[in-house]
């Protein structure tokens, strides 16, 4: 009960602020070169804090079962904290702008991270 309030909350949070970015025109502002430019930055910056996860659990010397939790850990950036503070920084005019990267990021990383965890599941799994 309480993980369904708490995802719900947040998907209320989320919503609640973009819906109002979509009123204020959001995509008649933005054109596709815009959107793909910050699809790239996202995944350039995801990319970079990957790369720079993975070398400090080699330098480290972190056994493959723990750099992966390194991993996937050290890239998450959640909507749940930024869109709050968005509201609370921005008017709320533009907080949906300050938000598309943040929720463009979440959804490459979502997306990237699916693959990097089968990837060590099956590294793993025939470790066995």
């Amino acid at each position: 009960m309480i993980s369904i309030t708490d995802r719900s909350s947040i998907l209320l949070v989320v919503y609640t602020a973009f819906s109002h970015a979509v009123v204020e025109g959001i995509w008649s502002q933005l054109d596709l070169q815009s959107i793909l430019s910050l699809v790239a930055i996202d995944v350039g910056l995801l990319l970079l804090v990957l790369l720079i996860t993975l070398l400090l659990g080699k330098t480290c010397g972190f056994p493959s079962r723990d750099e992966v939790s390194l991993i996937l850990c050290g890239s998450k950036k959640s909507l749940a904290s930024g869109v709050p503070m968005a509201n609370v920084l921005f008017p709320a005019s533009i907080a949906g702008f300050i938000i598309l990267p943040l929720i463009l990021y979440h959804q490459i990383q979502l997306f990237l991270c699916t693959l990097i965890a089968r990837h060590y599941h099956t590294k793993h799994s025939s470790d066995v």
